[in-house]
């Protein structure tokens, strides 16, 4: 086999069909999450979601009824879907429990797990300093149906031991947080700063399952860190995977093979940033950014391939070399990845990111990158 064989073995990778592909492999990685916000009007459950997720979900998102009770939030493109619920402070509010009860049991019999409710937040006002009746059997009913609760104490402006109160009276909680998440101004015209919600974002995906935890830390606009966490184990299995296409015996055949593994790193990536993972997006930043590193690895997949026909100990120490090449690339191209979003995220929180910004802010981290 020659060189004129290897350019055809890459050139013949469909490009639109890989894009495709990686995007859809990506987005069913990331998966969705659900969840249950709960407490009586006027404890800011909706001040609290746009606050989490930077979207005003509640009021420009796709709402539709679950039960008379209980209504279903979501927007396109957000992996996120909040389930509301109203009534606990009417007197016949068991009613109601019971209500909820049985359509959350219902909801989370699907045999698709990422239908199912994965996490509650129960919200209590601190202006209120007490825990009434309905907010403990509601409690109960979560804890039966193993859905953990975060206790969110919300306009936590000042304590008083009520959070050591709410704490005794909620065993099975995950966890008691007191949040703020506007900047609230008291009587005597001092204002409270956002706090706690960094808190509750760690709480939450501390307790939401596995498979929810990519989904849950690409729909938070809170803490990035989250979503960087989650792309290191993306890039180190990408990596994973690139060392054992290079490994393989047959001459040239990893450079064909390593592409597809990259391109869905970076769909993967992007997603579990929140990203809009569309073909576009994801076909800008393939032809812009892989153009920045195709050289370098084209040139290191042909010396391992070369030394792969040399008969015997030949093709264990080139798919050796190559081996090492394509893990050592992919990391570090992933990783270059990461740094580049982590930053645009950082200095641009409020906006959604192009992908031809992300494309030139990469090309020009990879330039200049040592491989």
């Amino acid at each position: 086999m020659n060189r004129g064989n290897r350019k055809v073995a890459i050139d013949t990778i469909n490009v639109g069909a890989l894009v495709q592909s990686a995007i859809e492999k990506a987005l069913s990685e990331r998966g969705y999450v659900n969840v249950l916000v709960v407490g009586k009007t006027g404890t800011g459950k909706s001040t609290l979601v746009n606050t989490v997720f930077n979207e005003r979900i509640a009021e420009t998102g796709q709402g539709r009824p679950v039960t008379q009770h209980m209504r279903r939030y979501t927007k396109e493109g957000s992996p996120v879907s909040i389930y509301d619920t109203k009534g606990l402070e009417v007197a016949d509010y068991r009613l109601i429990l019971d209500d909820l009860k049985a359509k959350v049991r219902e909801i989370n019999r699907s045999d698709k797990p990422e239908d199912h409710i994965h996490v509650a937040w129960l919200c209590i006002a601190e202006g209120a300093r007490r825990v009434e009746e309905a907010e403990l059997d509601l409690a109960k009913i979560l804890d039966e149906l193993s859905i953990p609760v975060v206790v969110a104490i919300t306009t936590a402006v000042s304590d008083q031991g009520f959070r050591n109160e709410v704490r005794n009276a909620f065993h099975s909680a995950s966890n008691i947080v007191r949040v703020n998440s506007e900047p609230y101004v008291m009587d005597e015209g001092i204002v409270a700063p956002v706090k706690g919600v960094d808190v509750l974002v760690d709480a939450t995906i501390e307790v939401v399952p596995k498979a929810q935890k990519n989904a849950f830390a690409a729909a938070q606009r809170i803490k990035v860190d989250h979503k960087v966490k989650r792309s290191h184990i993306t890039v180190a299995s990408a990596a994973a995977l690139a060392m054992g296409a290079g490994a393989t015996p047959i001459p040239f055949s990893d450079a064909a093979a390593i592409v597809p593994i990259q391109v869905g790193m970076i769909a993967s990536v992007s997603a579990i940033f929140g990203l809009n993972v569309t073909t576009g997006f994801l076909t800008t930043l393939v032809t812009s950014s892989l153009g920045a590193t195709g050289g370098t690895l084209a040139g290191r997949a042909l010396v391992g391939g070369l030394l792969k026909l040399i008969p015997g100990a030949g093709s264990v120490i080139g798919g050796a070399i190559s081996a090492t090449v394509a893990g050592t690339l992919t990391t570090a191209f992933g990783e270059a990845y990461i740094a580049v979003l982590k930053k645009l995220v950082t200095d641009h929180p409020d906006r959604e990111l192009t992908a031809d910004e992300i494309a030139q802010a990469l090309s020009e981290r990879l330039k200049g990158a040592s491989f």
